[in-house]
Order: C-alpha cells, then sequence, then structure tokens
C-alpha cells in the first residue's frame, strides 16, 4: 500500500452543507474501501486547511481515481502528497551514495 496525505478545503457547497458532512466521510470512507484502500485519519483542522485525510491505497492510479471521485461530488477541493514512512525514508537516505 501507498500512504498518502490529502489536504481538504470546503467548497462553497462543502461548507454550506457541513451538517451533512460526517455522512459524506462515511461515504469517502466506503469509497476508499471500493477501491482496494483504506482512510487511516481523518481530521479537521483549523489554519490553511480544513481536513485531512490520511489515505493507502494500492497504487498511484487507485488515488488518483479516488481524488477524483471525491472531487467531482463537490464538497472539497484537494492537495495530495504522497507520504513515506520514516523506515522508507532511512533506505532511501542510506541508498544516497
Amino acid at each position: 500500500m501507498v500512504t498518502y496525505l490529502m489536504l481538504l478545503n470546503w467548497t462553497d457547497q462543502g461548507i454550506k452543507n457541513v451538517k451533512d458532512s460526517p455522512k459524506r466521510l462515511d461515504g469517502v470512507k466506503k469509497l476508499a474501501k471500493d477501491l482496494g484502500g483504506e482512510v487511516k485519519s481523518f481530521y479537521m483542522t483549523l489554519g490553511a486547511y480544513d481536513l485531512v485525510l490520511i489515505v493507502d491505497m494500492p497504487n498511484n492510479d487507485k488515488l488518483a481515481s479516488f481524488g477524483l471521485k471525491l472531487g467531482s461530488l463537490g464538497n472539497v477541493r484537494s492537495t495530495t502528497l504522497r507520504a513515506y514512512s520514516e523506515d522508507d525514508y532511512r533506505r532511501i537516505i542510506s541508498g544516497l551514495s
């Protein structure tokens, strides 16, 4: 599995219907599962972003499908980052010459 951090902001539509967002989150978790992945963590945040998802997906194509489907609902806009675990980080750094 590949880990991604998704930084989300509500759209005008999303904030207008914010009371429905817990139900939408349930749908997002189901969507991830249907694509062979998992929402590992969810946070509502203060600052530049409204929400953060930590998502595991089998590959970049599945994550792209997830992000496009999520965005097409019209409630959030996303910025996605590929995340490397500490073990991956150490392996990558140790390979530098």
